[in-house]
């Protein structure tokens, strides 16, 4: 049984700060990430960890605010979220994959049912 557990999600004044966790369990994979997803929009890349090497991806949108970070033991991987803005309002989902390329959603064999971060003006 393979899942992904996300959490931390919630309403925060823009300027504010979430810290969002994924618990997988099931099987080791090649990386995990987060992707997000506002209404009308496609899903897209904000940040992966590769296990093998510790090499870590951000999207250009949020880089300098935001932090990936992993704790192999619990194989879990968290998202801090500084300075968040009005833009950064969506649906944050967890993703895992064996192969492909890190940005790509289609990369992702896994998904978690996402957290909503909401963030007002």
């Amino acid at each position: 049984q393979v899942q992904l557990v996300e959490s931390g999600g919630g309403l925060v004044q823009a300027g504010g700060s979430l810290r969002l966790s994924c618990a997988a369990s099931g099987r080791t994979f090649a990386s995990m990430g987060w992707f997000r997803q506002a209404p009308g929009k496609e899903r897209e890349f904000v940040a992966a960890f590769n296990w093998s090497g510790s090499r870590i991806y951000y999207a250009d949108s949020v880089k300098g605010r935001f932090t990936i970070s992993t704790d192999s033991a619990k194989n879990t991987v968290y998202l801090q979220m500084n300075n968040l803005n009005v833009e950064d309002t969506a649906v944050y989902y967890c993703a895992a994959r064996l192969t492909g390329t890190y940005y790509s959603v289609n990369s992702y064999n896994y998904w978690g049912q996402g957290t909503q971060v909401t963030v007002s003006s």
